[in-house]
């Protein structure tokens, strides 16, 4: 078994959402879910399919976020997974919805952070074991930064 780390490309300013679902359907189910739940959303999914062709399967109704979309699932290559690029909305809004799908079977990460995929290669095929999301923690946060932490949410509309 080899181990690799794949790094998610895309811009400083784009969220997604990384998981695993177990069905072709899996692409037309998404979309359908993405666009009830947030109908200004631009988005583009990817999804590896994982027998058979083996093709990436997709969806969306913005072209760079599609292009976005199928190229990091190529780059990824894992059977089975999905990711989602958006913008004109967040993943907390979109989240419960994709989890609600019947075939939907973990998420791994929802960000916008920079993000490393942690696979496993074998004579088989490809998978994911988790990802690192992020920075390594500095520290505890101060009065001040809960201050700020407050004043960001109510600032982008989380918190009234």
């Amino acid at each position: 078994m080899d181990l690799k780390t794949v790094p998610i490309e895309k811009p400083a300013d784009i969220n997604f959402i990384l998981g695993q679902s177990h069905f072709i359907k899996t692409v037309e189910d998404l979309h359908e879910v993405i666009v009830l739940t947030n109908p200004n959303m631009k988005f583009g999914i990817a999804f590896c399919e994982s027998s058979g062709p083996a093709l990436v399967r997709h969806s969306g109704n913005d072209q760079s976020m599609l292009d976005l979309a199928v190229n990091n699932a190529l780059n990824l290559s894992c059977g089975h997974c999905f990711i989602i690029f958006m913008q004109a909305g967040f993943p907390m809004s979109i989240l419960n919805s994709i989890k609600q799908i019947p075939e939907v079977c973990s998420i791994y990460c929802a960000t916008a952070n920079p993000v490393e995929v942690i696979v496993a290669e074998t004579e088989r095929g490809r998978g994911i074991l988790g990802v690192i999301d992020g920075v390594k923690t500095k520290g505890v946060e101060t009065e001040q930064d809960i201050t700020d932490r407050k004043a960001f949410l109510r600032k982008i509309g989380y918190k009234l």
